[in-house]
């Protein structure tokens, strides 16, 4: 191993797996929603759109079903 390597010479790759972490969508949501999750990312010092990432992973994940009744 050497003990010093040249970083500066060195030509850098994309990672080829990134576009496959998120995929970018337009959602209309309520503003109610988004204030609630504002709110909430501000107290917990991250950013709302990662809040609700998360929590519609869980969703996802735990298989989770609407209770939708039509009117």
């Amino acid at each position: 191993m050497r003990a010093a390597y040249e970083f500066a010479k060195m030509k850098g790759r994309r990672n080829p797996y990134v576009r496959l972490l998120k995929k970018p969508v337009t959602i209309r949501l309520g503003a109610d929603v988004v204030d609630y999750f504002k709110s909430m990312a501000n107290r917990m010092g991250v950013p709302y759109q990662n809040l609700i990432n998360l929590y519609l992973r869980d969703c996802a994940q735990s298989h989770r079903h609407i209770q939708w009744v039509a009117h």
